[in-house]
């Protein structure tokens, strides 16, 4: 395709929604959809589909590999992640496979987000997990059962994640897998490609550079680098919590004073575009331990606790991965040392409270985007407290009886950090992201000015184009939000074809 393409829906990201929400809408074969995805096919490609590969595809041609500004109190070394073909970061990931909990949909309600409560998602979630397959991790790593018996010898109870609900607890995760290959959007709903149905046409390799707005203020399009892509009907956006805030400033649907000083004229003044970053921040403790660390593993990271850091919340605020490898991405850069042998616990910050933002640097779609988490930021000092805390638990565990004989010594952060505020700098320091961003284009009640798009997903100030992925977040959900990024991809479609017109959009003139 090189010139003028026109179809009734046009999905901008093949990534972990994208490709639910074209599949699905392809289901009438009345309708022509094209999904377009600016890296390649991972259909073949062993590297993507083997799931124990996943950490050697981290800063390659897969990965858009985004730096974030210095943080004033978090670790502005983090690179973030994010996967460059078909099917996005659930082509990209771990594979950690979580329904969103009830108690963050209610949340999400409350916000604003009228539909998306526990009632309206489960006939969702159902759905996707006809088409992506789940399965739980097999005990059989006796450094991962070692963990899981020292956090039952520490107080937590057994839990069987996905099939209660989310609580404080210890258990083996489940993944989006079958056997050794991920269960990724892309193959779960496009795979084999050369069977999709005729009305679904798939762009791969295909840059998007700015959503079309006609002169009535509606999406009618896209400029790709490969040509102009007419939509007859709607633009659905799925580029993720960096890119799709990204695209719609650079079609001037933003904060207006932002746009005016990149040099890009304002179609829609939307002040919450870009606002509102959220992510899991997470530490890392890390043990050498006294015998070789068995390789029998998935993906690295197979068990997981929930705790309350807080022993007046009601819910979980800390989710600590056991991983079975040295996880020193951050620890060494700063000095701390490491082992070939080693294991770890990560706790992560489940509903992170510091926002931060992205904005553009330039009118070009070639730069990068701005990425400013401002970690450990916020004014209660919330994320900082269950952060040290959480390294504090995980030193609880390593004592237990049973993982104890496992320890040979703490590598990070070390025995001479003890105090409250030697933990809370070293935590910060050398924190990593568990690669979820999230809420740059939230979800809200349309009346809500800083709200993104309303609870059909549709965005403020401009017709017929929704968004449709982790950047919808209302708040940070406190689990792995893969599956609920399909999710928002199955809802999605369904919004889209109850919304669909008797007649497609008609000719009109475009704003260039």
């Amino acid at each position: 395709m090189d010139h003028t393409a026109e179809f009734d829906y046009l999905v901008l990201g093949g990534g972990t929604a994208g490709a639910v929400v074209a599949a699905r809408l392809a289901e009438d074969p009345e309708t022509s959809v094209c999904l377009v995805e600016a890296g390649p096919s991972d259909e073949g490609d062993w590297r993507i589909l083997e799931l124990w590969n996943w950490v050697n595809l981290l800063g390659t041609e897969l990965d858009y590999d985004y730096l974030i500004e210095p943080q004033e109190r978090g670790n502005g070394l983090i690179r973030h992640s994010r996967g460059k073909m078909l099917g996005g970061c659930s082509s990209h990931n771990s594979a950690i496979a979580f329904r969103t909990p009830d108690v963050d949909l209610r949340i999400w309600e409350r916000a604003g987000a009228t539909g998306w409560g526990p009632e309206d998602a489960h006939p969702y979630f159902e759905r996707l997990f006809d088409r992506v397959n789940i399965e739980t991790v097999f005990p059989g790593n006796t450094c991962s059962e070692a963990f899981v018996a020292a956090a039952r010898q520490a107080g937590f109870p057994p839990i069987r994640f996905n099939e209660e609900e989310l609580r404080e607890g210890v258990g083996w995760l489940q993944l989006n897998a079958r056997g050794a290959i991920r269960q990724s959007s892309s193959v779960a709903y496009l795979h084999p490609i050369g069977e999709l149905p005729p009305n679904l046409t798939l762009l791969t390799d295909t840059k998007v550079d700015r959503i079309l707005i006609d002169d009535h203020g509606d999406a009618v399009g896209a400029e790709t680098d490969r040509g102009t892509i007419r939509a007859r009907r709607e633009v659905v956006v799925c580029c993720g919590a960096f890119d799709t805030p990204k695209l719609l400033m650079l079609s001037g649907i933003g904060p207006a004073d932002h746009l005016y000083d990149v040099g890009v004229p304002v179609v829609a003044d939307v002040p919450g575009v870009g606002e509102h970053l959220l992510d899991h921040p997470e530490g890392v403790v890390m043990w050498e331990a006294t015998r070789p660390v068995p390789t029998m593993s998935r993906q690295g990271w197979e068990a997981a606790l929930f705790a309350r850091t807080d022993p007046s919340a009601g819910e979980p605020d800390v989710m600590f991965h056991f991983g079975t490898s040295a996880f020193d991405l951050n620890t060494v850069q700063l000095g701390y040392p490491t082992a070939e042998q080693a294991f770890c616990l990560t706790p992560n910050v489940m509903r992170a409270r510091s926002e931060g933002v992205v904005r553009l640097r330039s009118g070009d779609p070639a730069t990068p985007p701005l990425i400013d988490f401002r970690y450990f930021t916020d004014p209660e000092g919330y994320d900082d407290r269950v952060i040290t805390e959480g390294v504090k638990l995980a030193r609880a565990i390593a004592a237990q009886p049973a993982l104890r004989p496992w320890v040979k010594r703490e590598l990070a952060p070390g025995p001479n950090v003890r105090t409250d505020e030697e933990i809370s700098e070293y935590a910060r320091r050398t924190a990593n992201t568990v690669y979820h961003p999230a809420g740059t284009c939230r979800m809200g009640a349309a009346d809500d000015p800083g709200a993104v798009v309303d609870p059909q997903l549709r965005v403020r100030g401009v017709g017929r184009l929704r968004v449709a992925d982790a950047s919808v977040f209302p708040t940070m959900i406190g689990t792995n939000p893969c599956i609920t990024c399909m999710m928002i991809g199955e809802k999605c479609a369904d919004l889209v074809k109850e919304a669909a017109l008797p007649t497609p959009l008609a000719e009109r003139n475009l704003v260039i």
